[in-house]
């Protein structure tokens, strides 16, 4: 194995095998981690899969390896036991202790099928003990067939299995008793219905014979559907900050899943599900299928960030040569150059080229004006990782935070749910000086809105004292000057005082009382990683009606 691909694919069924041949046909470096135990293999053959029909599962999974090395992907045997994210990407580490970087995961992990406690039953499981009639209806066609109930949707599958034979039985077991409605309708379908506790499997010559039944009886019976609780694999889940849910089929779960979107992106940044840890009710066609989109998905979000890197590198060695040219303060106040991107682009673009780009602590000004604030709900406007924001939410507030960026929103949201704070914050992406978060905060903080693209500042400080309620606080912290390492600082530049700040804000008498107003100074790395100091200030506002 190499150390670094862009993809790590963990699961070597049908829908991680399907992804890591889009991905290799896409020119991506893949390598695909197979642990050698599909959930299909008891079954003799795959089905309903057109010009695979039959085909024994792993034969099917022979040939897509051998496609999948085609195309120049890599597969080893093993099993993932653990995964989290490192500055480069993400670690996955295998049980035999090596360990693997990718800038993306799919997880292809599929699911256990957690079968009824009856005796007999695992052992017989994908021969003549069946769970699904689209796979195995045809296999067991007028033969007669069991069903045991084990909760409310067993009504529906004797209803279902009686579409390929005559002869069903309902064995009620553990499952609901049938109303009158449900009892003429298995009725009028042939089903017969059999009560009492299932107690075990009649098996002769290796063939299922029928079921014993508590007091004893034996009904007849050669295959014997069962409906299995469907649960993803959870092993790597912990590691990434991921959380499996419920899955319900007519209102019942049925199992669980890994919750993803449309196009398979799970709530972590840069990880993907497909296949039954997705969805736990996909066969094997829709699987692979559904890793095809999942996979272009993927491969479309690694082009962005490959093109976002790549028009940092371009403006960095061109000076923005093509473009409108502004020349502002940088977001950290580190220097000033020219920008020519579109503002939403050029943070992209910022946060892009780095797995992290602050320091991941919360604003020294916030904490000092905050902490003895009671929590309430917040407002973090050009909230960036999220540091402040995750701050306020773990002292109790209920935070909205909002940036231009979605690379950094992204970023944030993942930094909440490692912090556990996830519930108690919205990230939201504004152009503030399009858009502004709706409703009203006991606290709004605007800290260091300086930007190297065109901001109307005073614009966005009067919308954000328009949104403190009464009795809230409006907190604006800012640069005073040029940073002590910025020795030839441009001329022109006026950083405003917060009596300026203030004035701009063009308050109505008696609308704010004003709790501190100066200027501090902090310390702060150069860019070369030395210590160096800048002064800033602080405007702390409460609002009075």
């Amino acid at each position: 194995m190499n150390a670094k691909y862009d993809v790590v694919v963990v699961g070597g069924g049908a829908a991680g095998l399907s992804g890591a041949l889009t991905l290799g046909r896409a020119r991506r470096k893949v390598l695909v981690i197979d642990a050698g135990e599909p959930r299909n293999a008891p079954a003799a053959g795959v089905h309903t899969y057109l010009t695979r029909e039959g085909m024994p599962p792993r034969e099917l999974l022979a040939a897509g390896r051998e496609e999948v090395i085609g195309y120049g992907g890599e597969i080893v045997t093993g099993a993932a036991v653990a995964a989290e994210r490192v500055e480069d990407g993400f670690r996955v580490v295998l049980d035999d202790g090596s360990a693997v970087v990718a800038d993306r995961l799919l997880l292809a992990t599929g699911l256990v099928d957690e079968l009824p406690d009856v005796p007999g039953l695992a052992e017989r499981f994908g021969r003549d003990v069946l769970h699904c009639p689209y796979c195995h209806g045809w296999e067991v066609r007028d033969q007669a067939i069991g069903v045991l109930a084990t909760g409310p949707l067993a009504m529906h599958q004797a209803l279902l299995w009686s579409q390929w034979s005559d002869d069903v039985t309902l064995f009620l077991h553990t499952g609901p008793e049938p109303d009158a409605d449900q009892r003429e309708q298995l009725a009028a379908r042939g089903v017969t219905v059999v009560e009492g506790q299932v107690a075990e499997l009649e098996v002769r010559e290796d063939r299922l014979a029928g079921v014993r039944l508590a007091d004893g009886t034996v009904v007849a019976c050669q295959a014997l559907a069962v409906a299995t609780r469907l649960t993803a694999r959870t092993g790597l889940l912990a590691g990434l900050g991921l959380k499996t849910e419920d899955q319900e089929m007519a209102g019942h779960v049925i199992g669980t899943r890994i919750p993803a979107d449309a196009t398979g992106a799970t709530n972590v940044p840069g990880v993907w599900v497909v296949g039954n840890a997705a969805n736990v009710t996909d066969q094997v066609i829709v699987a692979a299928a559904s890793a095809v989109r999942v996979a272009a998905a993927i491969n479309m979000d690694l082009i962005m960030e490959e093109t976002r890197r790549a028009v940092t590198a371009r403006r960095t060695s061109t000076g923005h040569a093509g473009g409108p040219h502004r020349q502002a303060e940088s977001h950290g106040g580190t220097g000033w150059h020219e920008v020519s991107l579109p503002p939403e682009e050029f943070w992209d673009a910022f946060y892009g080229e780095k797995s992290q780009v602050w320091s991941g602590n919360p604003n020294v000004a916030l904490v000092r004006e905050a902490a003895d604030l009671a929590p309430g709900r917040a407002l973090d406007l050009g909230c960036g990782e999220g540091a402040d924001a995750i701050w306020l939410a773990r002292r109790g507030w209920q935070v909205t935070a909002a940036d231009i960026s979605r690379v950094a929103l992204d970023r944030a949201a993942e930094h909440a749910r490692a912090a556990e704070v996830a519930d108690r914050i919205d990230w939201q992406r504004h152009d503030l000086d399009a858009s502004f978060p709706e409703g009203s905060y006991d606290l709004v903080s605007a800290c260091y809105l300086h930007a190297p693209t065109d901001l109307p500042r005073e614009k966005i400080l009067r919308a954000a004292a328009a949104a403190v309620a009464p009795g809230g606080v409006l907190l604006v912290v800012g640069h005073a000057g040029w940073p002590s390492w910025e020795h030839n600082p441009p001329e022109g530049v006026h950083f405003p005082s917060p009596q300026e700040v203030l004035d701009s804000l063009e308050p109505a008498a008696g609308e704010w009382e004003v709790l501190r107003s100066e200027e501090f100074e902090r310390t702060q790395n150069t860019p070369d990683g030395e210590p160096g100091a800048r002064k800033d200030n602080v405007l702390k506002l409460r609002r009075l009606v």
